[in-house]
């Protein structure tokens, strides 16, 4: 199963012109390497060594923040960090864990416990990764969803994943030949609605397919999560056109 891939920024942005080794070494090879060895280490166990590494070093400054903010992208629930600390606290000491805590409550804040203890029961459920929050498309969502690339060689699959009650836009897949999108339920319970038709419950194993040119949307039911593959389906000068929102 395709991982996503992990591509960092940073160095070039921050330090591209005073010093581009290495901001070339800090965005190829740490971020572009190391951290895709996946294979070898997940993600999410990378972010929990290199946590606790920083915090073991008293670092707890912006770069203690984003690497917070990555671990918890990479899976990591309130309730692990904070036992992730406490253990570190034993080992790395207490005033280095106090300083860590106070940064790591503003990126799992008390109000998401719920949302966190959602999630990972959700997770269990699957086969599939939840991926990472889907900022890029959050503007044709209501609510919060994320995207875990599942394959990207030949048909495009990702494993979307819809917080309760979240729900995408209208929106249509155009093509001139072929195309369109099939959806597979893989976990919770949600629905899709073909403009001018009724909504249709989805479960896991339930398949749909969307024709090019068939305006709809998808979306969890209002008290669970729901997670469906996406099969972008090969076709010629294919194309999606984002609508207006789904009135409730």
């Amino acid at each position: 199963m395709a991982q996503q891939k992990i591509t960092q920024t940073a160095g070039r942005t921050q330090l591209g012109d005073f010093a581009p080794e290495f901001a070339h070494l800090n965005d190829d090879i740490l971020f572009g390497e190391v951290w895709n060895r996946q294979a070898a280490l997940p993600a999410r166990d990378r972010s929990i060594v290199t946590v606790v590494a920083l915090m073991a070093q008293g670092l707890t400054d912006s770069s203690f923040r984003h690497h917070l903010e990555f671990a918890k992208a990479n899976g990591i629930t309130r309730t692990e960090i904070a036992e992730i600390l406490t253990h570190a606290a034993f080992y790395a000491g207490w005033p280095k864990a106090w300083a860590a805590f106070r940064q790591a409550k503003e990126v799992w804040p008390l109000e998401e416990e719920t949302v966190d203890a959602g999630k990972a029961a959700h997770a269990a459920e699957m086969i599939f990764p939840i991926g990472a929050p889907n900022d890029a498309y959050a503007q044709y969502f209501d609510g919060q969803s994320y995207l875990a690339p599942v394959n990207v060689d030949g048909v495009r699959i990702s494993n979307v994943t819809f917080e309760p009650g979240c729900r995408n836009h209208w929106h249509v897949h155009h093509a001139t030949k072929g195309g369109g999108q099939m959806l597979i339920a893989v976990g919770g319970r949600g629905y899709y609605q073909i403009w001018g038709e009724e909504p249709v419950e989805m479960l896991p194993g339930d398949i749909k397919y969307i024709p090019a040119g068939v305006k709809h949307w998808h979306g969890a039911a209002p008290d669970t999560w729901f997670s469906h593959l996406a099969f972008e389906l090969p076709g010629e000068d294919t194309s999606n056109e984002w609508l207006e929102a789904v009135e409730p």
